[in-house]
């Protein structure tokens, strides 16, 4: 079944091109054009349109694109931009259309884009998720990458890991897997790409998890810089519903404009002195200093024995803020990621496993 397209453009060139091309698939009929989208948003319900696109240079037409996305809940919406704009593209996208594409596109890429965007999940805002941790050995690239797991499996939307631990991430050793790219060939290329040409920088793992990989020279790191980071982590959310960012300890540049993007963020702490809670402590005052328009900071202290529901709550009176989770000493998980053997199977019986569930059922219910 054909679909029916509304296409709403001032350019007459652009849209003569665009009309043409659509008119000689048999994959897509030209129900109508509109010059502005307030023009189209009242006059398209009697064509029954199932795909929009929507020229969105113009930000009246994107302001706009809230009440497309309500008034046609079927219908795909693709944005059109003649250059990309990563800005303008986060606009379009956390609004709950389908996603953007350049306007330089021949009818081959608009079915390549929707079935890309297709795949990414449920059109909601994407879910931004960064675990960090003062100190290393907390086990936040283990909890990451298991949540990861439990979070595409659960939901069966699209998922991404990003391992942004740019000298030290051992993620590829997690999964066993040897990406032909990484996140230092990402980040140069970025203000080149789009989501049909960034898509193949990532590694697939699952049917419908894939990672960014860190390089494996911790010189290479050095040539990651935090503008184009973020930029990453933007187009991600074209392509991901879920995405997971595993930050390196400690803070830089990368990690502080990560915390202030992402909706989400996990501080770990290893449990092992009365110092880590003096860490804690501090890594909560940084994250409540430049993130003080978010709501969602949650604490885990690892390694806790006992790891009981008294002791929780007796560090969270020394800590003086509520602690989230508590985990004990978990040698299994740590064995499974250190020889790679996270993709063969988690086991089901552990206290991990319990956290990891309630983690991402919280996270799809919007809980957390």
């Amino acid at each position: 079944m054909a679909y029916q397209v509304i296409v709403v453009e001032e350019d007459k060139q652009v849209l003569e091109k665009l009309t043409t091309a659509l008119r000689r698939s048999p994959d897509f009929e030209v129900a109508s054009t509109y010059k502005t989208a307030d023009l189209a948003l009242g006059q398209s319900r009697m064509f029954k349109p199932n795909l929009f696109l929507i020229n969105v240079d113009d930000s009246e037409n994107v302001q706009l694109l809230r009440s497309f996305v309500n008034s046609y809940p079927h219908a795909k919406i693709l944005g059109m931009l003649s250059s990309w704009d990563s800005s303008i593209v986060y606009s379009c996208t956390k609004v709950g259309i389908d996603g953007c594409i350049l306007k330089s596109f021949t009818v081959e890429e608009i079915k390549k884009a929707l079935q890309l965007y297709a795949l990414r999940g449920e059109k909601r805002p994407s879910r931004l998720i960064a675990f960090f941790s003062p100190k290393g050995r907390a086990g936040r690239t283990t909890a990451a990458s298991i949540l990861a797991l439990k979070l595409a499996e659960k939901s069966g939307d699209r998922v991404a890991l990003i391992d942004a631990d740019l000298q030290f991430g051992d993620m590829p050793i997690f999964f066993d897997v040897d990406p032909e790219n990484t996140i230092i060939e990402a980040s140069q290329d970025i203000k080149l790409l789009n989501p049909l040409t960034f898509e193949p920088y990532f590694c697939p793992l699952k049917d419908n998890l894939s990672l960014l990989a860190s390089s494996e020279q911790p010189e290479y790191a050095e040539l990651v810089e935090a503008e184009n980071f973020i930029e990453v982590i933007k187009m991600t959310c074209t392509l991901f519903r879920y995405v997971l960012i595993d930050l390196p300890s400690g803070f830089n540049p990368i990690s502080i404009n990560t915390c202030d993007l992402v909706d989400t963020s996990v501080i770990m702490v290893m449990l092992d002195n009365v110092f880590d809670i003096y860490h804690m402590r501090r890594a909560l005052e940084m994250f409540q200093t430049f993130r003080k328009d978010r709501k969602r900071i949650y604490t885990c202290f690892t390694r806790v024995n006992p790891c009981t529901e008294e002791e929780r709550l007796k560090l969270q009176r020394e800590l003086g803020y509520p602690v989230t989770d508590i985990l004990p000493n978990e040698y299994q998980m740590i064995s499974l990621a250190n020889s790679g053997r996270l993709l063969k199977g988690l086991p089901k019986d552990s206290k991990f496993m319990e956290y990891a569930d309630k983690f991402t059922d919280d996270i799809i219910n919007d809980r957390r």
